[in-house]
């Protein structure tokens, strides 16, 4: 039974600690408009591992990705803007990427208060 304790507290640990990266990606987000998340991206794949057969392990791979496609749409606004003509619309790529990446944040700290492992 005491086994059972310790892995329910490392597990717990662990959830504590994801929820400390989804804040720290929160504020990357909100003031650096995501480039600081490069950093927290660096320890979550090094805790994912840690966390194999884990609901927080999905949770690791869920920040993962999303830091990804937020980059890849960042780009897609950033050569957009390159062009005069694309300018409004690297704005509205931007800002629906921005969108985008905050209700995924916003999703994974709910889910994983909730014992959910993301998909």
């Amino acid at each position: 039974m005491s086994q059972d304790l310790v892995m329910d507290r490392g597990t717990e640990d662990a959830k504590q600690f994801a929820r400390i990266l989804y804040v720290a990606h929160a504020l990357t987000f909100l003031f650096s408009a995501g480039l600081l998340s490069i950093l927290v991206l660096i320890v979550n794949y090094v805790k994912r591992p840690e966390t194999q057969g884990t609901i927080v392990y999905s949770h690791h791979s869920w920040m993962i990705r999303s830091f990804w496609w937020y980059l890849v749409w960042s780009i897609v606004a950033w050569v957009l803007a390159a062009t005069i003509i694309g300018i409004p619309l690297a704005v509205v790529v931007w800002g629906v990427a921005w969108l985008w990446a905050a209700y995924r944040i916003i999703r994974g700290f709910v889910d994983l208060n909730s014992n959910r492992a993301m998909p």
